[in-house]
């Protein structure tokens, strides 16, 4: 080229200054409503941040007759957990009384066990019936609260008194049912019902037998009541009173 432009290569460099321009007017303005949207959609995430912040993986559940009035919010695994303890509970009891409380143990105490507390019961009430009948009271006073193991010691002091001693044989337990469960007072409470068999019989100081029968297995029902104060490192339930059902 001779230094000069010529026509066609000018008119380009006219079209694309133009073009340019254009764009630019274009792309690096904001309307009004441009403005309003962005600001709208900041504040949004803002409040997003705020609330994720302030409760982190928390789910609101659906209020149940058993929840709190205000119907408390809980983790996922917190609502896992209470899923799997209903489900549980549902298999030991009928009774809508028994059932609730029953969640409000493991609600309290997340290591209870229903099942786990059965075989327990079933342990505990042919120990105390076989330590009661032997007069083993070291046995008895750590299974039984206060006031039970009082009645239990004045009843073998009487009969030592007498010089009368109990001939008896654990056959076994035949059923156990749980009847009754509460949570008060920051105890939990659970009766039990048992039916169970026993060869029993009262002898005098001579070996004459004054109740009983040595040779006949007997039925026997009782309903029995464990207690065990929530969030205590003891694990061990007491026995708390007992009732002769026949």
């Amino acid at each position: 080229m001779d230094g000069k432009i010529d026509l066609i290569t000018l008119i380009a460099l006219v079209v694309a200054i133009v073009a340019i321009w254009k764009l630019r007017s274009v792309l690096g303005q904001r309307t009004s409503n441009d403005e309003t949207r962005i600001d709208q959609q900041m504040r949004a995430r803002q409040e997003r941040e705020r609330q994720a912040a302030a409760n982190p993986k928390v789910v609101t559940l659906p209020r149940r007759p058993a929840d709190d009035a205000a119907g408390a919010q809980l983790s996922a695994a917190d609502q896992a957990a209470i899923a799997e303890a209903e489900a549980k509970v549902k298999t030991f009891s009928a009774d809508p009384a028994v059932e609730q409380g029953l969640l409000a143990m493991l609600r309290a105490d997340s290591s209870f066990d229903p099942a786990g507390f059965m075989e327990g019961a079933k342990s505990a009430y042919e120990m105390i019936v076989t330590a009661f009948a032997e007069g083993n009271r070291k046995m008895l006073r750590d299974l039984l609260s206060k006031e039970v193991m009082d009645g239990f010691n004045a009843a073998i002091t009487e009969r030592e008194r007498k010089g009368e001693t109990i001939d008896q044989s654990f056959v076994g337990i035949n059923k156990a049912d749980l009847v009754g469960a509460e949570v008060k007072n920051g105890v939990a409470t659970v009766a039990v019902r048992f039916e169970s068999q026993l060869i029993s019989a009262t002898r005098s100081r001579t070996g004459e037998v004054l109740s009983g029968d040595p040779q006949r297995i007997t039925d026997v029902t009782d309903i029995w009541s464990f207690a065990r104060e929530l969030g205590s490192r003891n694990p061990n339930w007491k026995l708390v009173a007992t009732e002769s059902a026949g």
